[in-house]
């Protein structure tokens, strides 16, 4: 881990990459592409130098816009930002990924990303729709090996449409399996991780296999209907050390994340919010209270993505 002069966090990469460890999650299903624009704009001047996007969240054209408009105004060059998109479900079919890439990169604006990931494990039918159904609404599954999906990512990289490439929501089984027949190790494993799903033993499992991992939904999904404990932002111990370090429950959980030596992704279109979050460089948690909060683990999972529960690559019905 090093920090640059505007003390951005800079994790390792594999094994020449570096990645911002700050990065700004551009999922905003209820918000419109303006909201997703704006804030784009707002967090590259604020600082933020990695960008997490996906084909999924449907607003990456949103996103290729502000990045273009950052750049036109001479605020960013392209090499300086850190671009990750993600291969949706219905794309796992190896002739399918090229194209998918290609449709992020063409919706981004972009001639190469800086890396790739695999959204999930699960495979769904091939054929348009982003969650296929039949007549009934029922999902529909695809048989495709994700070990073939990689092969088809290991040959983007070769073309140079993307520097790395890695995996998303996969079990350490999964990962194993593909680090098994990799010609190109992954990077990346993004994971859902917060106070109460600290995945300790997922996390060790990708460091000592050279594989850094992403936090996704920091705070918990604030409002999810699932969670049935004290919202991360109100949760007393949270609360104390942000009033100890006048700061706010946010920035002490991003802080804490960071400091486990993982990517995080907070996202929000709320300008304030945004350059709040990016506000977590001029303070550190001791030992103690990185501690304290690492206790408040419950092992409980938000993102379950249930409409793949019986798919035979369903990543959480194992340990980790």
């Amino acid at each position: 881990m090093s920090t640059t002069r505007d003390k951005q966090i800079i994790l390792k990469l594999g094994s020449k990459g570096r990645v911002p460890a700050l990065g700004f999650g551009t999922y905003a299903p209820r918000e419109s592409e303006d909201d997703v624009y704006e804030a784009v704009r707002v967090a590259i001047k604020a600082g933020y130098r990695h960008l997490d996007c996906a084909a999924i969240y449907r607003n990456e054209r949103a996103v290729g816009q502000a990045i273009k408009q950052t750049i036109v105004e001479d605020k960013v060059k392209r090499e300086d930002l850190f671009i990750t998109s993600k291969l949706w479900n219905s794309c796992h079919s190896p002739d399918l990924v090229r194209t998918s890439l290609k449709k992020s990169m063409e919706d981004l604006g972009l001639q190469y990303l800086d890396l790739y990931l695999i959204h999930w494990p699960i495979g769904l039918k091939e054929g348009g729709a982003f969650i296929p159904k039949d007549e009934k609404g029922n999902v529909l599954f695809s048989d495709v090996d994700y070990v073939d999906t990689w092969k088809a990512m290991e040959d983007c990289v070769d073309e140079g449409l993307v520097k790395h490439i890695g995996l998303s929501n996969f079990n350490s089984e999964q990962i194993q399996r593909i680090l098994d027949v990799a010609r190109i190790k992954p990077v990346m494993n993004q994971v859902e991780c917060h106070i109460y799903l600290s995945q300790e033993k997922l996390i060790e499992f990708c460091k000592a296999r050279g594989i850094t991992v992403t936090a996704y939904s920091p705070f918990a999904s604030p409002g999810h209907k699932t969670i049935p404990y004290t919202p991360c932002l109100q949760e007393p111990v949270i609360v104390d050390i942000a009033k100890n370090k006048q700061k706010t429950p946010a920035q002490v959980i991003i802080r804490f994340l960071l400091q486990r030596e993982l990517v995080v992704i907070p996202k929000s279109v709320s300008p304030g919010r945004v350059i709040e979050n990016f506000q977590v460089f001029d303070f550190e948690l001791t030992d103690e209270e990185m501690k304290k909060i690492l206790a408040l683990n419950k092992n409980h999972r938000i993102n379950t993505e249930d409409i793949a529960l019986t798919h035979k690559y369903y990543p959480f019905n194992i340990e980790f």
